[in-house]
């Protein structure tokens, strides 16, 4: 990320074996291997204690992705991802349900305070482009209720604060929703926009069962060749679906674009945030330069990209692997990260700042 710097984490292990981070099993083994002494102190910290981390990142940086593999690998039953998106998405099924609705109303009614009426909030939550942002005090009474519905956990906070005011609401959240005690955490996570932008290009969904894969970068196991179209397509291998052909969702051919001021308010957010004092802060870097990947990483951390060949004679595609290179944002050669490394490195950051070394 320009003007701010995110060290490089070392996760090699001279002589590791090579794992499979696609599979649980095989990431539970390098997990154990890698970062095994700190998740044994982490859960050891979590049978009597809890923390908060806002996680705050590009728009599709991977920051639900992080948190839920930490959850997987640390523990499931103690660790909790909270997505801010997500909450608001239930509100708006709630305001289709006329009972559910009027128990939210009697919620706010008595427990939003704001300087918008409670009616035009109302309003605009029942008629609102989800693209326009809802009030900060809204969001904090909203968050501060669904976490009292839920057993007290160590909390992943993913999309609060998304605009610049929020970041002061961030510093007392933890008061306001009565976890005072608890250390809190801002997660910063640097991702190059070319991840991003081929993230989006790539993307696929399977219109029946809405499972989501990527042509480059996370393909099914089989592959199908369109001779009219001369496109290869994903068949969904999820093992409760009926084997869909993949497909793009509309606009993501765009890739970043339509997403650029929000991308530029997101890169604010995280400089506003690294500049804070009283607060820690874990650094995450989902790249390595590829002068230096050797030194810092295994092979099999990073993230592959795969293209695909027709073989005419066998009537079959072919899948070609290779490591995923792209430019970061200083256009510096570089190699992407797959998800577990950076979670090595969130394991062990986490640990120091809970001072459990």
């Amino acid at each position: 990320m320009r003007d701010l710097e995110f060290p490089l984490f070392k996760t090699k292990i001279e002589n590791s074996p090579k794992f499979d981070l696609t599979d649980v099993k095989d990431r539970q083994k390098y997990f154990d291997l890698k970062a095994g002494e700190e998740i044994k102190k982490l859960r050891e910290y979590l049978k009597e204690n809890t923390f908060i981390v806002y996680l705050l990142g590009k728009k599709n940086s991977g920051k639900g992705t992080y948190a839920k593999m930490f959850k997987e690998v640390v523990d499931k039953d103690r660790v909790e991802h909270f997505s801010i998106g997500d909450m608001i998405r239930d509100v708006d099924r709630e305001l289709q349900d006329e009972n559910k609705k009027k128990e939210l109303i009697t919620f706010l009614e008595k427990n939003y305070r704001g300087f918008i009426p409670l009616k035009d909030i109302i309003d605009s939550l029942e008629n609102r482009s989800t693209s326009k942002l809802l009030p900060s005090e809204l969001i904090l009474v909203l968050a501060k209720r669904e976490i009292a519905k839920k057993e007290r956990k160590a909390i992943f906070i993913d999309g609060f604060p998304r605009e610049l005011d929020q970041v002061s609401y961030s510093l007392f959240f933890r008061d306001l929703i009565e976890y005072r005690q608890d250390p809190d955490v801002f997660v910063l996570i640097d991702v190059p926009e070319a991840v991003i932008d081929e993230r989006i290009k790539h993307r696929v969904i399977c219109p029946l069962c809405q499972t989501s894969r990527n042509l480059k970068l996370l393909p099914t196991r089989e592959v199908e060749y369109e001779q009219k179209e001369k496109k290869f397509h994903l068949i969904c291998d999820n093992s409760e679906c009926k084997g869909a052909r993949m497909v793009q969702k509309e606009g993501d051919e765009s890739g970043i674009e339509p997403i650029k001021e929000r991308l530029k308010t997101d890169e604010k957010l995280i400089k506003q945030a690294f500049s804070l004092y009283g607060i820690p802060k874990v650094l995450l870097r989902n790249s390595v330069p590829k002068d230096k990947a050797k030194e810092f990483v295994d092979d099999y951390e990073i993230t592959p990209e795969y293209s695909y060949e027709r073989d005419e004679k066998k009537k079959k595609v072919k899948v070609i692997e290779k490591p995923w290179q792209i430019l970061d944002d200083d256009g510096v050669p570089c190699y992407s990260l797959m998800p577990p490394s950076v979670v090595v490195s969130l394991i062990k950051q986490l640990t120091e700042v809970l001072d459990l070394t």
